[in-house]
């Protein structure tokens, strides 16, 4: 396999909405891309799954739903890319689902038990960085 990827920067965002519920049933779809870019000014939705091995094609149904989450720095967000919620990080990108797309994406992140916005102390403003999986940022 060829290796694709170079360094990026470090994707930043801060919070909008938060969400606080749960699903057993959502039935998100992987899409089959490792990668979307994303724009500053762009919003996008944050959710949580234990499914931490699915992959592209396979349904997606124990989510908790973080929250709503404006790009400030915009980049590419990578599966893998490590998630930080005010520096402390949370999970790894799974990847994306785009059922509500050209909306928003949901950007699922594999966790080790489902979590909601609340529950990891999210609210409005709260940052949330994307940092590349390996030690590749920039400051």
């Amino acid at each position: 396999m060829v290796e694709e990827s170079g360094l990026k920067r470090t994707v930043r965002s801060e919070v909008v909405k938060v969400l606080k519920h749960r699903r057993e049933d959502r039935g998100m779809v992987l899409e089959p891309f490792a990668s979307r870019c994303v724009r500053q000014g762009e919003i996008h939705e944050l959710v949580t799954t234990d499914q931490r091995t699915a992959g592209a094609g396979d349904l997606v149904d124990r989510v908790g739903f973080l929250g709503f989450t404006e790009i400030t720095r915009a980049g590419v967000l990578d599966a893998g890319d490590t998630v930080l919620v005010d520096g402390r990080p949370i999970g790894r990108i799974l990847g994306f689902d785009a059922c509500h797309f050209p909306n928003h994406y949901n950007v699922l992140i594999a966790v080790d038990r489902l979590v909601t916005g609340p529950e990891i102390g999210l609210a409005p403003g709260t940052d949330v960085a994307f940092s590349p999986a390996r030690k590749e940022t920039e400051p």
